[in-house]
């Protein structure tokens, strides 16, 4: 993976990051299109850069993470990334093996995106407008809603917004609920890979670090432009759009791989 291929990896998972349709699975499908070789090292690229998208959050909602005297909104970030912890330590290889899978993509693109054609009209009657009112066991079941997510193409925004309103709160509440639990999840998981893959491959190169760092800052100045952006339409058209997208993305990903131009 050259430079400008990152960078063009980046600002997908910049743009994609906090939308319902999967930043892994349009990462995914990016270097298929760039004729990026699957490695090991491509893998860690693909989950670290994420962290990069994610701290955009922190800094437009800096009031709220420094924040230090309401304790309870760390606990509850705390105990809503327990699931995911769990459930990313026991299926580490699993997951890594679907990483490599464009047909799991096109699958779960389409699935995903005839769920989210019906969402809104699910969950009609929300009670919760704000984090502040979001219990410690909704919180939890928030949390076991992102665990889906670990299948590539699902979108762990889409999986936390939907137990987000599965639990109550309104779209709004749950899309920048499932923005703060993003933090601690893309963190877990950037440590564990970056740490596993030292481990195993006695390192990092220089220009493995040098794509790291493109890539993190790439991801981290595009998100800063999507998650307003996001917020903003969610309120006012809900998730249709992004059901009609993925049904769109995921068919064609289908008749793609079914040609053999895509593997």
């Amino acid at each position: 993976m050259n430079t400008i291929q990152s960078i063009i990896i980046a600002i997908v998972e910049g743009l994609t990051e906090f939308l319902p349709i999967s930043s892994t699975g349009h990462m995914i499908i990016a270097e298929k299109a760039l004729g990026v070789t699957e490695t090991d090292f491509i893998k860690v690229f693909t989950v670290a850069i994420q962290l990069g998208a994610i701290l955009a959050v922190v800094v437009l909602y800096a009031k709220k993470f420094f924040n230090f005297n309401r304790w309870q909104f760390y606990a509850k970030l705390a105990v809503a990334v327990v699931p995911a912890l769990i459930f990313g330590f026991l299926f580490s290889k699993k997951i890594d093996a679907l990483l490599e899978s464009s047909l799991t993509v096109a699958i779960t693109m389409l699935a995903g995106g005839i769920v989210l054609l019906f969402i809104d009209k699910a969950f009609t009657k929300p009670a919760i407008q704000s984090e502040e009112k979001v219990s410690y066991g909704k919180a939890v079941i928030i949390g076991i809603w992102q665990c889906i997510a670990m299948v590539p193409g699902v979108s762990r925004s889409a999986a936390s917004i939907i137990g987000g309103m599965q639990q109550k709160l309104t779209r709004s509440a749950a899309a920048e609920f499932s923005f703060f639990l993003a933090v601690p999840t893309m963190l877990a998981a950037t440590v564990y890979k970056l740490l596993k893959y030292y481990k195993e491959s006695g390192g990092f190169s220089a220009e493995e670090i040098k794509q790291l760092a493109i890539g993190n800052i790439v991801a981290f100045i595009v998100a800063m432009l999507a998650i307003k952006f996001f917020i903003t339409f969610l309120k006012k058209y809900g998730f249709r759009v992004w059901g009609i997208y993925r049904i769109v993305l995921g068919a064609t990903l289908l008749l793609l791989i079914w040609k053999g131009a895509v593997q």
